[in-house]
């Protein structure tokens, strides 16, 4: 596994934002995991969010595109983050865009906030953690509204590596639903290689028993034998 996912799951475990014990996720499946980006909460941790955001749009997307959207309300600073450091890191100036969840009728009027999208405009999406695909159903609609735009891609933080609407990975129906490209910075499967058994900071986090909890969840929600989960 490449250093930067070692590093990004470890910055998740130190930030809260990657948790473990009883949660629901938003499509209603109870899980023993649990990410919510909202709890990168400072300038530094927004900064090292955005550098491997980056890293991870320009390995699979490269910089070929003219437009990164974040879903309101979570995807604003991760799209702010990510846009400023593909702009240090690889000297590509690309524009930000995001939605409001009401439409504002004076001033700066519309749906949306940042940079306008057009005719001719490729976007690749930007959210935190995408289960059953539920959230991109909301998304393409607005920007599609937007005029000729081409959604091109779609990434995540991690890729939870489960079933969608049917047999294969969620991130496998949006790709083949949508004809949307999809990426994420790190998978489950790589966040539990990393984290069995291993100690970090002087303890296990995924002991013999919560591995056991996300087999569980895995051989019910997981991508069934013949399914492709995302790599």
């Amino acid at each position: 596994m490449e250093q930067y996912k070692q590093e990004f799951i470890e910055f998740m475990i130190d930030c809260q934002v990657l948790k473990f014990g009883d949660f629901v996720t938003k499509s209603g499946r109870k899980t023993p995991f649990f990410v919510n980006t909202g709890f990168y909460r400072t300038g530094a941790q927004l900064r090292r969010l955005g550098t491997y955001y980056a890293k991870a749009i320009h390995d699979r997307f490269g910089l070929d595109f003219d437009v990164l959207f974040g879903p309101a309300y979570k995807g604003i600073p991760l799209t702010v983050a990510a846009t400023i450091a593909i702009s240090e890191q690889y000297g590509k100036d690309i524009r930000y865009c995001s939605n409001r969840k009401e439409v504002k009728d004076h001033g700066d009027k519309g749906i949306l906030l940042g940079s306008p999208m057009g005719d001719g405009d490729r976007v690749v999406i930007i959210e935190d953690v995408t289960t059953a695909g539920t959230s991109i159903q909301e998304t393409l609609p607005i920007i599609k509204a937007q005029g000729e735009v081409r959604p091109v891609g779609l990434v995540v933080s991690v890729d939870r590596m489960e079933r969608g609407q049917g047999e294969k990975s969620a991130l496998q129906e949006i790709q083949e639903t949508y004809g949307l490209e999809t990426t994420a910075i790190v998978t489950m499967a790589e966040v539990v290689e990393h984290l069995y058994n291993r100690p970090y900071k002087g303890s296990v986090i995924i002991d013999d028993a919560l591995k056991a909890s996300i087999d569980a969840y895995y051989k019910q929600y997981g991508v069934r034998q013949g399914g492709d989960s995302h790599e």
